[in-house]
């Protein structure tokens, strides 16, 4: 007989948090759609790494990436007139970018230059993109947001492959956020963070989906947003309604939750440090970036495709 256990609750401790000089609080178009009108001075997300260790997080409301070094001291690498969130090295100097306002830009982590990657499907704008993944091949999965919900659930799911091809897997989505692939990339993972809950993908031989079910259900006041994957199969959901992180085993049970007094939005995680065994998470209420010692090592983080 299979019995649960109640998960392991765990702290995050503060790792940095984003200096004063880049902290100037006002209202933003996105603060008067996403913050009830309030005045922010930054919201963080999309946190990756570099193969120096240096993480890079983007800064939605006002259009910026940051680069952070092993250290906690901040950089700013880009800002432009876009709302910056997913991020993944397309290879090992440029940074491929979901764009709410202009879809997927590239982002030069030496120099700072922005450039247009992909901005509209068959000419019709996206909705808003907000994550993004690769696959081993080279594929490229990414969600399109927008404003979906349980009132509009109308939000996509894209591949794109290495040869151009854009392919709609899913339209249906209320509110598709974060994104991951499973360890031996069978299945994709999303986010729906109106739904409250993390879709399951079967990816089919021939590229189709088939049998999308609800894999996870949280609760709360704002649903799943950011997903990881650990090398053991642990599926890792940020909850900012909660400010928690589920560790999930293949059952969708929480064997561990970690929780945060820093703040009360976590948005996002990545894995990186000493062996990749250092989970760090954005917090978007504080600017700040937590993390915590863990048991496994995150799975792999693919780029881009060969060029």
């Amino acid at each position: 007989m299979h019995l649960f256990h109640p998960p392991e609750v765990r702290s995050l401790e503060v790792f940095s948090a984003l200096p004063a000089r880049f902290r100037q609080p006002r209202r933003t178009l996105w603060s008067d759609a996403n913050m009830g009108g309030r005045e922010v001075d930054s919201f963080l997300e999309g946190p990756v790494f570099d193969e120096a260790g240096n993480l890079f997080v983007t800064d939605i409301p006002f259009g910026r990436v940051f680069r952070i070094d092993p250290q906690g001291e901040w950089e700013l690498v880009a800002q432009w007139d876009g709302e910056p969130n997913g991020m993944k090295f397309l290879n090992a100097t440029e940074l491929l970018v979901t764009d709410y306002r202009n879809g997927l830009m590239v982002v030069d982590s030496r120099s700072g230059t922005v450039r247009p990657y992909l901005g509209r499907r068959n000419t019709e704008s996206f909705k808003g993109l907000n994550d993004l993944t690769f696959d081993s091949q080279g594929n490229l999965y990414f969600t399109d947001q927008g404003q979906t919900g349980l009132h509009d659930p109308t939000g996509r799911v894209y591949r794109l492959s290495p040869t151009g091809r854009l392919d709609m897997l899913l339209s249906n989505v209320p509110s598709p956020n974060g994104i991951v692939l499973s360890p031996d990339e069978r299945f994709l993972f999303v986010a729906v963070t109106r739904g409250n809950c993390v879709w399951r993908m079967p990816l089919l031989a021939d590229g189709n989906v088939s049998k999308t079910g609800q894999f996870f259900t949280s609760y709360g006041p704002s649903g799943p947003d950011g997903l990881a994957m650990d090398q053991a199969g642990h599926l890792l959901v940020a909850n900012p309604g909660l400010a928690y992180i589920w560790v999930l085993n293949h059952r969708a049970e929480p064997v561990q939750v970690l929780r945060t007094d820093t703040g009360t939005s976590l948005t996002n995680l990545a894995f990186g440090g000493a062996e990749r065994k250092t989970l760090f998470c954005t917090e978007s209420t504080s600017g700040s970036i937590l993390s915590a010692t863990m048991a496994h090592a995150g799975g792999l983080v693919h780029q881009g495709p060969a060029r």
